[in-house]
């Protein structure tokens, strides 16, 4: 029977993710499917699959594996300001996403605690603590999911939710690590936690440089950055274990670490096979095996606590949905704050301890899970059905411009209006009186300090381009531009002495200089007239795309569906340019440049280009 139900899992595993991929179920996430499925294989159902040593021994990996992906999943570029520029709202707003995700969530942790303690006042729950935890918590995973489908991932609502999430898992772990200790006796030893977040730092820093190394040196059959992430985990997980702390916690902070070594698309690629292609789903599938509905159904008591806490968990999060509403379209406020509320990934994991600390009974925890399952069914669904993707969500990069001339002005009339939002500056009447109104957005600048450039918003886009006529300018606005964390910054320059373009190459400045662009452009002529044909082709766009979607890299060039559409003329692969044939296998990272007809490229950059 072990052996069966071992077996049993590992198909289900399989299994369900085929079945939702053939009947386009894509609003349920699949751990919420692969729970149901337990649900209905387990003693609740069917009693075809029961809990064995091994199915133990496994879903337990699976759970430390699952928080060590969630710690790999947090942005920290979000976290700096540098990198987490105010920008125009949908509503019309400046809106910096780090604080109005860290308003909203203080308004969901001061709701969580007074909807725990109504529990407690009704009698239905009474360790409020936990249940404010419980309510608090966003499964990041399945936000991220979602905003990656929505690709509003990189736009203000999209890096605010995102936020939210965050702070939606970590807070709440870090309070669960506090409560373990507390109820399990060891309140006197809590400062010993400061050990793990210590032996995270030293691991950091000792594997900082030598992960650089190890990159270049591993190879299919050592898999040196594999055995480096599994390390972290189980050296932490030790660690917090032996300072009384969670050894999800450890998990967490290992993930947490191995994010910040910086590891490749592959590395990462590898680590989310191992862990939702294998461990994870055996999680899911044995959460929902172990619950016992027919025992909670003959509990009226604990039954009456599930609808309860369904409506709960929404209320939870309307502070969310009130505080986005103050920046965003209302609508889209809704369905946003209606998707933090998912919180299937750290309820499972804080059930588990509560079980451990006997804080709440089997069934208990059993009426948790169930409605985390009914929220993470329906927020997904409610969002999908309600968010609207607006002209500024669709905008891939902003796009800021100083100067308005004869080079300039075209340029920004050509860029295309699906990837780019183009916004022109000036410090010069006569051009801003010519250019007017023929540029949609150009906008004068009484004079070119920094002051005026922030207020203006010329530091607020991705890319910035320092194109007026004097050098001189042109260089202090790029500089100024770099210091204030724009991603990418040219400046135009005329004539280029090798002090500042050491500088620039340093800093990561690029610089356009008409000389060098005529000549290469006339050389082209020359030699690969092909070439210049692509480049000037009115008809044709030439694109360059980085490889993100996983569902097109492993695969060779012959193979995608749409490679008889474009050409692709090379393959960048970190500082390599391979030339591309059909047997050559794309993967993650990689930077294709490939011209084809308008409409065909931007749908095939739009596929390449999806996280």
């Amino acid at each position: 029977m072990a052996q069966l139900s071992l077996f049993l899992v590992v198909l289900l595993a399989l299994v369900i993710p085929i079945f939702m991929a053939r009947f386009q179920i894509s609003n349920v996430p699949t751990a919420v499917a692969e729970i149901i499925v337990g649900i209905v294989m387990g003693s609740s159902g069917f009693n075809l699959i029961t809990s064995t040593h091994d199915l133990t021994f496994l879903s337990n990996l699976g759970v430390i594996l699952l928080m060590f992906l969630s710690g790999m999943e947090i942005d920290f570029d979000l976290l700096q300001r540098k990198n987490n520029p105010k920008g125009k709202s949908q509503a019309g707003k400046t809106v910096d996403p780090l604080k109005t995700a860290i308003t909203a969530f203080i308004g969901v942790v001061v709701m969580a605690f007074v909807l725990a303690y109504i529990l407690r006042l009704t009698g239905l729950f009474s360790e409020v603590m936990l249940a404010a935890i419980i309510l608090m918590t966003v499964a990041l995973g399945v936000v991220i999911a979602t905003l990656k489908e929505k690709d509003i991932l990189g736009r203000p609502i999209g890096q605010t939710i995102l936020l939210t999430a965050v702070l939606g898992e970590v807070i709440p772990l870090l309070l669960l690590t506090i409560y373990a200790s507390v109820n399990g006796g060891n309140a006197e030893q809590l400062w010993l936690i400061i050990l793990l977040f210590a032996a995270a730092i030293f691991l950091l820093r000792r594997f900082k440089q030598p992960y650089l190394w190890f990159a270049k040196i591993t190879k299919a059959t050592t898999q040196l950055d594999i055995r480096l992430a599994f390390f972290l985990i189980f050296a932490l997980v030790t660690v917090a274990e032996r300072v009384g702390a969670e050894n999800i916690l450890g998990a967490f902070l290992a993930g947490v670490v191995m994010k910040l070594l910086e590891p490749s698309e592959a590395t990462k690629d590898k680590l989310t096979s191992i862990g939702y292609g294998f461990f994870i789903p055996i999680f899911f599938i044995m959460t929902g095996v172990g619950l016992h509905l027919r025992s909670l159904f003959a509990h009226p008591s604990s039954l009456m606590l599930l609808p309860v806490l369904v409506i709960f968990l929404f209320i939870a999060k309307a502070p969310v949905v009130l505080t986005y509403m103050r920046y965003f379209q209302k609508k889209n406020a809704f369905a946003g704050g209606f998707l933090t509320a998912t919180t299937i990934t750290i309820v499972l994991p804080t059930l588990q301890v509560a079980r451990k600390l006997h804080a709440i009974t089997s069934t208990q925890s059993d009426v948790f899970i169930l409605a985390a399952v009914i929220v993470c069914i329906l927020s997904p669904i409610v969002f999908n059905s309600n968010f609207v993707l607006l002209p500024e969500d669709k905008i891939k990069e902003k796009v800021a411009i100083v100067g308005a001339n004869a080079v300039t002005v075209p340029v920004a009339h050509d860029l295309h209006a699906n990837w780019y939002s183009v916004k022109m500056f000036t410090d010069k009447k006569n051009q801003y009186k010519t250019y007017d109104s023929r540029v949609e957005n150009l906008t004068f600048l009484p004079n070119l300090d920094e002051e005026t450039l922030e207020k203006d918003g010329v530091f607020d886009g991705d890319i910035v381009v320092a194109a007026n006529r004097a050098d001189e300018d042109n260089i202090k606005i790029a500089r100024m531009a770099k210091e204030k964390g724009v991603n990418r910054v040219i400046a135009r320059l005329s004539e280029v002495d090798s002090k500042t373009l050491t500088e620039f190459n340093e800093k990561g400045i690029e610089v356009f200089n008409s000389t060098n662009v005529h000549a290469a452009l006339m050389r082209a002529m020359i030699e690969s007239p092909t070439v210049y044909r692509i480049m000037t082709d009115t008809k044709n766009i030439l694109y360059s795309v980085k490889v993100k979607n996983t569902h097109y890299t492993g695969r060779q060039l012959m193979d995608l569906e749409f490679i008889d559409q474009i050409t692709v003329s090379r393959i960048k692969r970190g500082d390599e340019w391979l030339i591309p044939r059909g047997a050559t296998v794309i993967e993650p990272g990689d930077i294709l440049v490939f011209s084809g007809e308008f409409k065909v490229a931007d749908r095939v950059r739009d596929l390449l280009s999806k996280e």
